[in-house]
Protein backbone atom coordinates (compact mmCIF):
# COMPACT_ATOMS: atom_id res chain seq x y z
CA UNK A 1 0.00 0.00 0.00
CA UNK A 2 2.96 2.42 1.08
CA UNK A 3 4.61 1.75 -2.41
CA UNK A 4 1.24 2.57 -4.58
CA UNK A 5 0.63 5.88 -2.28
CA UNK A 6 4.24 7.02 -3.36
CA UNK A 7 3.18 6.28 -6.70
CA UNK A 8 -0.04 7.93 -6.82
CA UNK A 9 1.29 10.75 -5.03
CA UNK A 10 4.53 11.75 -7.32
CA UNK A 11 2.73 10.53 -10.47
CA UNK A 12 -0.35 12.46 -10.19
CA UNK A 13 1.48 15.23 -8.73
CA UNK A 14 4.00 15.35 -12.07
CA UNK A 15 0.97 15.00 -13.69
CA UNK A 16 -1.29 18.05 -12.88
CA UNK A 17 2.42 19.92 -13.03
CA UNK A 18 2.81 18.89 -16.86
CA UNK A 19 -1.01 20.10 -17.68
CA UNK A 20 -0.02 22.99 -15.99
CA UNK A 21 -2.10 23.19 -12.89
CA UNK A 22 -0.61 25.13 -10.65
CA UNK A 23 1.62 24.31 -8.14
CA UNK A 24 -0.41 25.07 -4.92
CA UNK A 25 -3.39 23.14 -6.37
CA UNK A 26 -1.17 20.32 -7.72
CA UNK A 27 0.13 19.40 -4.11
CA UNK A 28 -3.34 19.88 -2.68
CA UNK A 29 -5.08 17.46 -5.35
CA UNK A 30 -2.21 15.05 -4.91
CA UNK A 31 -2.35 14.62 -1.61
CA UNK A 32 -5.99 14.26 -1.49
CA UNK A 33 -6.10 11.50 -4.27
CA UNK A 34 -3.27 9.33 -1.96
CA UNK A 35 -5.33 9.78 1.04
CA UNK A 36 -8.17 8.26 -0.71
CA UNK A 37 -6.34 5.02 -0.78
CA UNK A 38 -6.52 4.90 2.85
CA UNK A 39 -9.75 6.31 4.18
CA UNK A 40 -13.16 7.70 2.38
CA UNK A 41 -13.59 10.63 0.10
CA UNK A 42 -14.87 12.83 3.00
CA UNK A 43 -12.62 11.50 5.82
CA UNK A 44 -9.85 12.18 3.11
CA UNK A 45 -11.08 16.09 2.37
CA UNK A 46 -11.37 16.92 6.11
CA UNK A 47 -7.96 15.73 6.87
CA UNK A 48 -6.51 18.10 3.84
CA UNK A 49 -8.74 20.78 5.00
CA UNK A 50 -7.23 20.50 8.73
CA UNK A 51 -3.46 20.32 7.93
CA UNK A 52 -3.41 22.85 5.68
CA UNK A 53 -5.09 25.36 8.59
CA UNK A 54 -2.64 23.94 10.97
CA UNK A 55 0.07 24.52 8.87
CA UNK A 56 -0.38 27.96 8.46
CA UNK A 57 -1.56 28.22 12.12
CA UNK A 58 1.99 29.30 13.51
CA UNK A 59 2.97 32.84 14.76
CA UNK A 60 6.52 32.46 13.38
CA UNK A 61 5.12 32.79 9.95
CA UNK A 62 3.32 36.18 10.69
CA UNK A 63 6.79 37.39 9.85
CA UNK A 64 5.95 36.71 6.14
CA UNK A 65 3.46 38.63 5.18
CA UNK A 66 4.88 41.39 7.64
CA UNK A 67 8.56 41.63 5.42
CA UNK A 68 6.61 40.85 1.92
CA UNK A 69 4.84 44.50 3.14
CA UNK A 70 7.98 46.09 4.22
CA UNK A 71 9.84 45.00 0.74
CA UNK A 72 6.59 46.62 -0.89
CA UNK A 73 7.13 49.98 0.87
CA UNK A 74 10.73 49.82 0.32
CA UNK A 75 10.68 49.14 -3.26
CA UNK A 76 7.91 52.33 -3.23
CA UNK A 77 9.77 53.93 -0.93
CA UNK A 78 12.44 55.20 -2.90
CA UNK A 79 15.02 53.32 -0.76
CA UNK A 80 15.78 50.87 -4.09
CA UNK A 81 16.62 53.93 -5.80
CA UNK A 82 19.08 55.33 -3.25
CA UNK A 83 21.02 51.60 -2.62
CA UNK A 84 21.40 51.46 -6.18
CA UNK A 85 23.32 54.45 -6.47
CA UNK A 86 25.48 53.99 -3.85
CA UNK A 87 26.26 50.76 -5.55
CA UNK A 88 27.21 52.83 -8.64
CA UNK A 89 29.45 54.96 -6.90
CA UNK A 90 30.88 52.22 -5.03
CA UNK A 91 31.79 49.78 -7.91
CA UNK A 92 30.78 51.81 -11.35
CA UNK A 93 34.15 53.07 -12.10
CA UNK A 94 35.55 49.23 -12.63
CA UNK A 95 35.72 47.65 -16.31
CA UNK A 96 32.00 45.91 -16.10
CA UNK A 97 31.45 47.82 -13.53
CA UNK A 98 27.04 48.60 -14.39
CA UNK A 99 26.85 44.80 -13.92
CA UNK A 100 28.77 44.83 -10.71
CA UNK A 101 26.60 47.33 -9.37
CA UNK A 102 23.34 45.09 -10.65
CA UNK A 103 24.99 42.34 -8.11
CA UNK A 104 25.98 44.63 -5.16
CA UNK A 105 22.40 46.15 -5.49
CA UNK A 106 20.65 42.63 -5.43
CA UNK A 107 22.36 41.70 -2.11
CA UNK A 108 21.39 44.91 -0.52
CA UNK A 109 17.77 45.16 -1.90
CA UNK A 110 17.36 41.44 -1.74
CA UNK A 111 18.69 41.50 1.84
CA UNK A 112 16.82 44.05 3.51
CA UNK A 113 13.51 43.18 1.88
CA UNK A 114 13.90 39.65 1.80
CA UNK A 115 12.67 38.77 -1.49
CA UNK A 116 14.08 38.12 -4.91
CA UNK A 117 11.01 38.72 -6.86
CA UNK A 118 11.10 42.59 -5.27
CA UNK A 119 15.12 42.80 -6.01
CA UNK A 120 15.03 41.77 -9.23
CA UNK A 121 11.97 43.58 -10.58
CA UNK A 122 13.14 47.07 -8.45
CA UNK A 123 16.65 46.66 -10.00
CA UNK A 124 15.74 45.46 -13.80
CA UNK A 125 13.81 48.09 -14.55
CA UNK A 126 16.46 50.76 -12.95
CA UNK A 127 19.91 49.11 -14.66
CA UNK A 128 18.77 47.65 -17.67
CA UNK A 129 17.98 50.56 -19.55
CA UNK A 130 21.77 51.97 -18.33
CA UNK A 131 23.44 48.51 -19.24
CA UNK A 132 22.34 48.96 -23.04
CA UNK A 133 23.51 52.76 -23.04
CA UNK A 134 26.81 51.31 -22.13
CA UNK A 135 26.97 48.47 -24.57
CA UNK A 136 25.59 45.54 -22.41
CA UNK A 137 23.06 43.31 -24.71
CA UNK A 138 19.86 43.17 -22.61
CA UNK A 139 19.88 39.04 -22.30
CA UNK A 140 23.18 39.62 -20.55
CA UNK A 141 21.62 42.03 -18.39
CA UNK A 142 18.86 40.04 -17.60
CA UNK A 143 21.29 37.22 -16.89
CA UNK A 144 23.16 39.12 -14.21
CA UNK A 145 20.03 40.52 -12.87
CA UNK A 146 18.53 36.85 -12.24
CA UNK A 147 21.58 35.65 -10.64
CA UNK A 148 22.56 38.22 -8.23
CA UNK A 149 18.22 38.73 -7.14
CA UNK A 150 18.78 35.28 -5.59
CA UNK A 151 21.15 36.48 -2.90
CA UNK A 152 18.62 38.00 -1.03
CA UNK A 153 17.53 34.83 -0.05
CA UNK A 154 20.55 33.80 1.33
CA UNK A 155 21.16 37.17 3.52
CA UNK A 156 18.64 37.56 6.08
CA UNK A 157 16.58 38.72 6.79
CA UNK A 158 14.90 36.22 4.83
CA UNK A 159 11.07 34.98 4.44
CA UNK A 160 12.43 31.43 3.52
CA UNK A 161 14.65 30.74 6.04
CA UNK A 162 11.85 31.52 8.33
CA UNK A 163 9.99 29.08 6.25
CA UNK A 164 12.81 26.19 6.77
CA UNK A 165 12.90 26.75 10.17
CA UNK A 166 9.72 25.82 10.56
CA UNK A 167 9.72 22.69 7.95
CA UNK A 168 12.67 21.51 10.39
CA UNK A 169 10.59 21.76 13.18
CA UNK A 170 12.52 23.61 15.72
CA UNK A 171 15.71 22.41 15.54
CA UNK A 172 16.92 25.03 13.56
CA UNK A 173 16.50 28.22 14.79
CA UNK A 174 15.57 31.63 12.68
CA UNK A 175 19.05 33.35 14.65
CA UNK A 176 21.30 30.83 13.55
CA UNK A 177 20.05 30.67 9.98
CA UNK A 178 19.84 34.49 9.61
CA UNK A 179 23.33 34.48 10.86
CA UNK A 180 24.30 31.19 8.81
CA UNK A 181 23.12 33.15 5.33
CA UNK A 182 25.43 35.77 5.44
CA UNK A 183 29.12 33.97 4.61
CA UNK A 184 27.02 32.12 1.43
CA UNK A 185 25.07 34.96 0.51
CA UNK A 186 28.29 37.10 0.23
CA UNK A 187 29.99 33.99 -1.87
CA UNK A 188 27.40 33.73 -4.04
CA UNK A 189 27.67 37.48 -4.97
CA UNK A 190 31.25 37.68 -5.12
CA UNK A 191 31.17 34.28 -7.35
CA UNK A 192 28.80 36.50 -9.67
CA UNK A 193 30.96 39.69 -9.73
CA UNK A 194 34.17 37.29 -10.87
CA UNK A 195 31.79 36.17 -13.65
CA UNK A 196 30.72 39.31 -14.91
CA UNK A 197 34.75 40.47 -14.60
CA UNK A 198 35.62 37.77 -16.61
CA UNK A 199 32.56 38.76 -19.44
CA UNK A 200 33.44 41.86 -19.41
CA UNK A 201 37.08 41.55 -19.86
CA UNK A 202 36.15 38.96 -23.21
CA UNK A 203 33.30 41.28 -24.31
CA UNK A 204 34.92 44.58 -23.86
CA UNK A 205 32.46 46.10 -21.75
CA UNK A 206 32.96 49.98 -21.28
CA UNK A 207 34.36 51.15 -17.40
CA UNK A 208 31.73 53.52 -15.79
CA UNK A 209 32.86 57.10 -14.67
CA UNK A 210 34.76 56.98 -11.32
CA UNK A 211 32.61 58.60 -8.33
CA UNK A 212 34.52 61.19 -6.62
CA UNK A 213 35.24 60.98 -2.80
CA UNK A 214 32.01 63.48 -2.17
CA UNK A 215 29.59 61.60 -4.59
CA UNK A 216 30.73 58.34 -2.82
CA UNK A 217 29.93 60.16 0.74
CA UNK A 218 26.91 61.54 -0.64
CA UNK A 219 25.23 58.70 -1.78
CA UNK A 220 26.18 56.59 1.26
CA UNK A 221 24.96 59.64 3.39
CA UNK A 222 21.90 58.97 0.99
CA UNK A 223 21.64 55.30 1.30
CA UNK A 224 22.51 54.86 5.25
CA UNK A 225 19.06 54.93 6.70
CA UNK A 226 17.83 51.76 4.22
CA UNK A 227 20.84 50.11 5.14
CA UNK A 228 20.23 50.63 9.11
CA UNK A 229 17.58 47.81 8.57
CA UNK A 230 19.22 45.57 8.00
CA UNK A 231 21.25 46.50 11.47
CA UNK A 232 17.72 47.43 13.21
CA UNK A 233 15.99 43.51 12.40
CA UNK A 234 19.08 41.14 12.39
CA UNK A 235 20.52 43.07 14.92
CA UNK A 236 17.53 42.73 17.24
CA UNK A 237 17.00 38.97 16.28
CA UNK A 238 20.57 37.81 16.83
CA UNK A 239 20.39 40.35 20.25
CA UNK A 240 17.42 38.57 21.30
CA UNK A 241 15.13 42.11 21.91
CA UNK A 242 12.73 40.32 19.73
CA UNK A 243 11.22 37.89 17.36
CA UNK A 244 11.23 37.32 13.70
CA UNK A 245 7.61 37.96 13.33
CA UNK A 246 8.43 41.56 15.87
CA UNK A 247 11.43 42.00 14.08
CA UNK A 248 9.37 42.15 10.53
CA UNK A 249 6.98 44.70 11.75
CA UNK A 250 9.38 47.05 13.03
CA UNK A 251 10.97 46.37 9.56
CA UNK A 252 7.19 47.85 7.93
CA UNK A 253 6.93 50.44 10.62
CA UNK A 254 10.46 51.52 9.16
CA UNK A 255 10.17 51.37 5.68
CA UNK A 256 6.93 53.11 5.90
CA UNK A 257 8.05 55.95 7.99
CA UNK A 258 11.48 56.19 5.50
CA UNK A 259 8.98 56.10 2.62
CA UNK A 260 6.86 59.03 3.88
CA UNK A 261 9.58 60.68 4.66
CA UNK A 262 11.38 60.64 1.28
CA UNK A 263 8.06 61.76 -0.23
CA UNK A 264 7.68 59.46 -2.48
CA UNK A 265 4.72 57.04 -0.36
CA UNK A 266 1.22 59.12 0.04
CA UNK A 267 -1.82 57.63 1.09
CA UNK A 268 -3.35 57.72 -1.89
CA UNK A 269 -0.95 54.90 -3.04
CA UNK A 270 -0.90 52.88 0.23
CA UNK A 271 -4.25 50.71 -1.25
CA UNK A 272 -2.33 49.82 -4.06
CA UNK A 273 0.81 48.55 -2.11
CA UNK A 274 -1.41 46.68 0.65
CA UNK A 275 -3.38 44.88 -2.42
CA UNK A 276 -0.15 43.91 -4.17
CA UNK A 277 1.21 42.57 -0.74
CA UNK A 278 -2.13 40.75 0.36
CA UNK A 279 -1.86 39.19 -3.25
CA UNK A 280 1.51 37.99 -2.63
CA UNK A 281 1.07 36.89 1.01
CA UNK A 282 -2.56 35.21 -0.41
CA UNK A 283 -0.25 33.12 -2.76
CA UNK A 284 2.69 31.73 -0.29
CA UNK A 285 0.63 31.19 2.63
CA UNK A 286 -1.59 28.79 0.07
CA UNK A 287 1.53 27.09 -0.83
CA UNK A 288 2.24 26.75 2.77
CA UNK A 289 -0.68 25.40 3.97
CA UNK A 290 -1.31 22.36 1.12
CA UNK A 291 2.89 21.62 0.85
CA UNK A 292 2.39 20.94 5.13
CA UNK A 293 -0.41 18.53 4.20
CA UNK A 294 2.08 16.82 1.97
CA UNK A 295 4.39 16.68 4.44
CA UNK A 296 1.92 15.21 6.95
CA UNK A 297 1.42 12.92 4.70
CA UNK A 298 4.74 12.01 4.10
CA UNK A 299 5.23 11.51 7.98
CA UNK A 300 1.65 9.76 8.00
CA UNK A 301 3.51 7.08 5.52
CA UNK A 302 6.66 7.14 7.46
CA UNK A 303 8.32 8.09 3.49
CA UNK A 304 11.10 10.04 5.58
CA UNK A 305 12.36 7.18 7.73
CA UNK A 306 12.44 4.67 4.59
CA UNK A 307 14.70 7.09 2.42
CA UNK A 308 16.84 7.64 5.47
CA UNK A 309 17.04 3.90 6.07
CA UNK A 310 17.70 3.23 1.97
CA UNK A 311 19.89 5.62 2.19
CA UNK A 312 22.07 5.24 4.95
CA UNK A 313 21.96 1.53 4.72
CA UNK A 314 23.21 1.14 0.58
CA UNK A 315 25.71 4.37 1.32
CA UNK A 316 28.52 4.46 3.33
CA UNK A 317 30.28 7.95 2.31
CA UNK A 318 28.37 10.96 3.50
CA UNK A 319 30.27 12.94 0.77
CA UNK A 320 28.02 10.98 -1.69
CA UNK A 321 24.82 11.03 0.37
CA UNK A 322 25.08 15.22 0.13
CA UNK A 323 26.03 15.19 -4.11
CA UNK A 324 22.60 12.52 -4.27
CA UNK A 325 20.47 14.88 -2.04
CA UNK A 326 22.13 18.17 -3.92
CA UNK A 327 21.64 16.85 -7.43
CA UNK A 328 17.63 15.85 -6.38
CA UNK A 329 17.35 19.53 -4.85
CA UNK A 330 19.25 20.74 -8.17
CA UNK A 331 16.15 18.85 -10.31
CA UNK A 332 13.72 19.70 -8.10
CA UNK A 333 14.16 23.85 -8.28
CA UNK A 334 13.82 22.97 -11.70
CA UNK A 335 10.29 22.80 -11.84
CA UNK A 336 9.07 23.60 -8.06
CA UNK A 337 9.11 26.80 -6.66
CA UNK A 338 10.96 27.30 -3.33
CA UNK A 339 8.27 27.68 -0.41
CA UNK A 340 6.63 24.53 -1.54
CA UNK A 341 9.70 22.60 -2.10
CA UNK A 342 11.47 23.63 1.10
CA UNK A 343 8.57 22.46 2.78
CA UNK A 344 7.84 18.85 1.25
CA UNK A 345 11.76 18.07 1.16
CA UNK A 346 12.66 19.34 3.90
CA UNK A 347 10.88 15.95 6.15
CA UNK A 348 12.88 13.46 3.65
CA UNK A 349 16.25 14.83 3.73
CA UNK A 350 16.82 16.66 7.55
CA UNK A 351 16.51 13.20 9.31
CA UNK A 352 19.16 11.95 6.49
CA UNK A 353 21.64 14.43 7.39
CA UNK A 354 20.97 14.84 10.73
CA UNK A 355 22.35 10.91 11.25
CA UNK A 356 25.07 11.63 9.47
CA UNK A 357 25.83 14.41 12.01
CA UNK A 358 25.16 17.40 10.44
CA UNK A 359 23.64 20.44 11.95
CA UNK A 360 20.33 20.92 10.67
CA UNK A 361 21.31 24.64 10.39
CA UNK A 362 24.20 23.65 7.84
CA UNK A 363 21.65 21.50 5.71
CA UNK A 364 18.89 24.84 5.83
CA UNK A 365 21.94 27.00 4.06
CA UNK A 366 22.85 24.10 1.88
CA UNK A 367 19.24 23.29 0.66
CA UNK A 368 18.00 27.11 0.18
CA UNK A 369 20.85 27.93 -2.12
CA UNK A 370 20.52 25.01 -4.38
CA UNK A 371 16.83 26.18 -4.58
CA UNK A 372 18.15 29.62 -5.83
CA UNK A 373 19.67 27.90 -8.74
CA UNK A 374 16.70 26.39 -9.82
CA UNK A 375 14.50 30.20 -9.49
CA UNK A 376 17.19 30.78 -12.41
CA UNK A 377 16.39 27.78 -14.31
CA UNK A 378 13.58 26.33 -16.83
CA UNK A 379 10.46 25.51 -17.15
CA UNK A 380 9.46 27.04 -13.67
CA UNK A 381 12.28 29.61 -12.97
CA UNK A 382 10.23 32.15 -11.36
CA UNK A 383 13.09 34.57 -11.03
CA UNK A 384 14.46 33.96 -14.40
CA UNK A 385 10.95 34.89 -16.30
CA UNK A 386 10.35 37.87 -13.99
CA UNK A 387 13.97 39.25 -14.90
CA UNK A 388 13.42 38.23 -18.52
CA UNK A 389 10.03 40.08 -18.38
CA UNK A 390 11.51 43.68 -17.04
CA UNK A 391 14.29 43.15 -19.62
CA UNK A 392 11.77 42.86 -22.52
CA UNK A 393 13.83 39.45 -24.04
CA UNK A 394 12.33 36.20 -24.06
CA UNK A 395 13.65 33.37 -21.45
CA UNK A 396 15.93 31.36 -24.66
CA UNK A 397 17.60 34.51 -24.92
CA UNK A 398 18.48 35.19 -21.48
CA UNK A 399 19.82 31.13 -20.72
CA UNK A 400 23.07 30.87 -22.83
CA UNK A 401 24.31 33.97 -21.31
CA UNK A 402 23.00 32.39 -17.87
CA UNK A 403 24.84 29.70 -17.82
CA UNK A 404 28.52 30.82 -16.76
CA UNK A 405 26.19 32.68 -13.45
CA UNK A 406 24.61 29.52 -12.87
CA UNK A 407 28.50 27.38 -12.71
CA UNK A 408 29.83 29.97 -10.32
CA UNK A 409 26.79 29.59 -7.85
CA UNK A 410 26.74 25.46 -8.05
CA UNK A 411 30.73 26.20 -7.47
CA UNK A 412 29.60 27.57 -4.39
CA UNK A 413 26.82 25.34 -3.73
CA UNK A 414 29.58 22.44 -3.49
CA UNK A 415 32.20 24.79 -0.95
CA UNK A 416 29.13 25.49 1.77
CA UNK A 417 28.27 21.62 1.09
CA UNK A 418 31.42 20.42 2.28
CA UNK A 419 33.39 23.21 4.11
CA UNK A 420 31.36 23.21 6.78
CA UNK A 421 32.96 26.47 8.30
CA UNK A 422 32.10 28.72 5.63
CA UNK A 423 28.07 28.58 6.96
CA UNK A 424 28.38 27.38 10.68
CA UNK A 425 31.37 29.85 11.93
CA UNK A 426 29.02 33.03 12.17
CA UNK A 427 26.66 31.14 14.25
CA UNK A 428 29.18 29.80 16.23
CA UNK A 429 30.59 33.14 16.84
CA UNK A 430 27.21 34.36 18.07
CA UNK A 431 26.54 31.30 20.58
CA UNK A 432 23.49 30.31 18.34
CA UNK A 433 24.49 26.92 17.13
Amino acid sequence: MIVWSIILLFGSFFLLLALRVPVAFGIGISTTLTLLLNMPLMPAITTVAQRMTTGVDSFSLLAIPLFVLAGDLMNHGGIAKRLIRFAKALVGSLPGGLAYVNVLAAMLIGAISGSAMAAASAIGSVMTGEMEKEGYPRPFSAAVNASASTTGLLIPPSNVLIVFALASGGTASVAALFMGGYVPGILVGLALMVVAALQARRRGFKRGERASGSELGRSFLDAILGLFMLVLVVGGIVGGIFTATEAAAIAVLYALALGVGYGEIRFKTMPGILLGSSKTTAVVMFLIGTSMAMSWLFAYQSLPQMISEVLLSNISSPILILLIINLTLLVVGTFMDMTPAVLIFTPIFLPVVVDMGMDPVHFGLIMVLNLCIGLCTPPVGTILFVSSGVARVSVSQVVKPLIPFLIAMIVVLMLITYVEPLVMWLPRVFGLA
